[in-house]
């Protein structure tokens, strides 16, 4: 895998993060004895949970895995840890992308996928409370017959946990929300061991300080959530899917802004660039036009959806738009959802061996063809391979940059081509990540976004509720300078 030389150097932001901790042998014989077969030290299973979804691997595993079955499991574990000092990095589906379930400064991995009790659904309130290791389409079998789903689709099939902790959002936000719109309530344990409990089944509150939104998006850095009040939205009536061929990235980007700023309420709008789509093709046995390319879902009744769709197709034309096709079937949209979604696999079964550094962007509608058009340049000219998924309806974007992972050139050109794509966004008014979070990959990143000021005062709130700092340590931002 050959790439043209932006950098020389190695950019792996794991140099000056790693810090083990040494973690003592008594702490380990006191989570056997409390847990048996379900604390494991063995190599594989521990080298299973220090790997997530990003490149990074060359940081050791954690030391041991402890299985938790229920709250009282986690408000144990976290109290040994504490008297311990051991870090504890809680561990949903290993789904995450930005180095999140990296033990960077060891300790043990807390997996909470054995918790994964529907605990209750109020239909009439249209609310749902779930543990954290319930996945994400567990939630929406449970809801069967009932009229109502979990919108919230990140494409992997995360656990509801994991997606809290990063703030997950994914196709449907145009229409519906992130995780922050949709989590209502909490149960999370406090690295002390004490439990607590934020927000309530009602849909809107003044009490207090909104704790809820405080842990949505917080990576497990605050504490360990042990259950969470989802909101439901009601089925639409009808569903339609159809895609769009155009020549140029430009076209369907314009295309996008215009959906948006012309008020149609598109439920999904995703686009494809060429590189996507014919990874996506080979992949999910698909027969796509190779070009760039709108995917688009419409929700509502279905004089609605026509409506909604005339609309989209109307301003798709406008921009040269062509082969405006729609997926008649719920197997036909379910496909192209589902080739969709598998856009990451597509692209490492493309280049055998590669790592992808995927990273994401957001900026307001109004510049997004500003800073995708100018970073999908900068992407062509450096000769990585690459692919350009875009939410782009609620301007989100994704560059998968394809590396060979013992190539230091091949990290350099990533990481220049991602610093350029995240600084363009910044000078846009837009975010350093949408959806994937912090992590350790973008750190540096939070600090130029938030300035000096707010990353003080998100520090002093983790000192304030983690003082020994054993919550997945070392993610978002350090306790150091």
């Amino acid at each position: 895998m050959t790439a043209s030389r932006l950098s020389d150097a190695s950019a792996s932001p794991l140099e000056g993060h790693l810090a083990i901790r040494e973690v003592p042998a008594v702490f380990i014989e006191a989570l056997k004895a409390r847990f048996g077969e379900r604390c494991s030290t063995v190599a594989s299973v521990r080298e299973q949970h220090g790997r997530d979804e990003s490149p990074f691997t060359q940081v050791p595993p954690p030391a041991a895995v402890v299985f938790a079955e229920s709250t009282e499991d986690v408000v144990d574990t976290v109290r040994l840890a504490a008297a311990h000092r051991v870090p504890v990095i809680p561990y949903g589906a290993g789904s995450s992308l930005e180095g999140h379930l990296l033990a960077v400064q060891g300790g043990i991995s807390l997996d909470l996928g054995r918790m994964a009790r529907i605990l209750a659904v109020h239909a009439d309130d249209m609310t749902i409370t779930v543990q954290p290791g319930v996945a994400r389409t567990a939630v929406n079998r449970a809801l069967e017959g009932k009229g109502l789903f979990f919108p919230v689709d990140p494409g992997a099939d995360a656990s509801i946990g994991g997606m809290c902790a990063t703030r997950a959002s994914g196709t449907n936000a145009v229409r519906y929300g992130t995780m922050r719109e949709n989590v209502l309530a909490l149960e999370v344990v406090m690295a002390s061991g004490e439990v607590i409990r934020t927000g309530t089944r009602a849909t809107k509150s003044s009490a207090g300080y909104d704790l809820t939104r405080l842990f949505v998006g917080s990576e497990g850095t605050l504490g360990v959530i042990t259950e969470i009040t989802l909101n439901l939205h009601p089925l639409p009536d009808a569903v339609g899917a159809a895609t769009c061929s155009f020549t140029g990235i430009a076209a369907a980007v314009r295309t996008a802004m215009s959906i948006i700023q012309a008020g149609v309420p598109i439920a999904r709008c995703e686009l494809l660039d060429t590189h996507s789509v014919r990874m996506v093709n080979a992949h999910s046995r698909l027969q796509l036009p190779e070009q760039p390319m709108l995917l688009m879902e419409f929700h509502g009744s279905a004089s609605d959806v026509e409506d909604q769709a005339r609309s989209a197709e109307a301003l798709a034309t406008e921009e040269g738009g062509e082969a405006f096709a729609w997926a008649t079937t719920p197997e036909a949209r379910t496909r192209l959802w589902t080739a969709r979604h598998n856009a990451y696999f597509a692209a490492i079964h493309a280049y055998p061996g590669c790592r992808v550094i995927s990273t994401d962007t957001c900026v307001p509608i109004s510049r997004l063809a500003d800073c995708l058009l100018e970073s999908a340049a900068e992407a062509e000219a450096s000769g990585l391979p690459h692919y350009l998924l875009g939410h782009v309806g609620d301007g989100n974007f994704h560059f998968g940059y394809l590396i060979d992972p013992d190539s230091a050139a091949d990290w350099g050109v990533a990481e220049t081509l991602n610093k350029a794509l995240v600084h363009r966004a910044l000078s846009l008014g837009g975010t350093c990540s949408g959806e994937h979070g912090i992590g350790l990959h973008k750190m540096g990143f939070l600090r130029e976004e938030a300035g000096d000021g707010a990353i003080a005062v998100m520090r002093a709130i983790k000192q304030a509720l983690d003082p020994l700092d054993i919550m997945n340590p070392g993610k978002i931002f350090t306790l150091g300078a």
